[in-house]
């Protein structure tokens, strides 16, 4: 059964490799968990107890095959997927997750692991690379969407000053993609999204291209350049407010 599931099994998975039916696998799997030859890591989910680690309350080596048994469909991304990426060595520790399934507390902790949730729409789930962690398939942002993820939701970024560092490493990443931005961005449909990157590629980016796309894509209105933060300054230009201290530093 474990050959057959992977690293979670699932009640499905106990179905079809044990050719038995749903019930008598609930239960099956119940009772093995009573026996400590399993572990519950949420509805439904088992993790097989290596012999070693039975006297122990840590199975799971990498939380992140958590992510397609209790919350998929649903790709790492934010922060996370930016230190997957190297666009940042900062160490985080969460692991943020974008979820189309319904999500009832933003911030939980499942087998000693902390997951930060974000409740996306299932016509979102595009670009998304696929890794392998131990026998699970995850999926994980892509750089780019990485990228526009974090400009649409600086929170999951780990604030605007984070993002704007891993903007500015995007920039200098041979793999950097203009027009891959650009589309996953008007497919996202987030019009802050063109004015945080476009301001700041103004200030970080030598790409004429680039900043003038994101003024054509320009919505009505203002946004907040992170909605975290008190922001007083309206850059007209970007129709974007801004705290004093980064109207300061671009000198507006």
């Amino acid at each position: 059964m474990i050959r057959a599931a992977g690293d979670i099994i699932n009640i499905a998975d106990a179905e079809r490799a044990l050719d038995i039916g749903h019930s008598e696998a609930a239960k099956l799997l119940s009772r093995w968990t009573g026996q400590g030859w399993l572990r519950r890591v949420g509805p439904g989910a088992y993790a097989p107890v290596e012999l070693a680690s039975l006297t122990s309350d840590r199975v799971l080596d990498d939380p992140w095959v958590l992510v397609p048994s209790l919350y998929g469909p649903a790709y790492v991304g934010g922060r996370t997927a930016a230190e997957h990426w190297d666009l940042t060595e900062q160490i985080f520790l969460d692991i943020v997750v974008m979820t189309a399934r319904t999500v009832r507390a933003r911030n939980q902790q499942r087998h000693g692991a902390n997951f930060t949730l974000k409740h996306v729409q299932r016509h979102t789930l595009f670009g998304t690379s696929t890794v392998w962690r131990g026998r699970t398939q995850i999926a994980v942002s892509d750089v780019h969407r990485t990228v526009v993820d974090m400009l649409d939701d600086p929170e999951i970024g780990g604030g605007i000053q984070h993002v704007a560092d891993c903007v500015a490493t995007y920039f200098s990443l041979k793999e950097r993609d203009d027009d891959k931005l650009i589309a996953y961005a008007v497919r996202l449909g987030n019009g802050a999204v063109f004015k945080r990157l476009g301001f700041l590629a103004e200030h970080g980016s030598r790409s004429t291209k680039l900043i003038q796309t994101c003024l054509a894509h320009m919505t009505q209105g203002n946004a907040k350049l992170d909605p975290a933060l008190s922001c007083r300054r309206v850059i007209s230009r970007w129709r974007l407010v801004v705290p004093e201290s980064w109207a300061r530093a671009v000198s507006v």
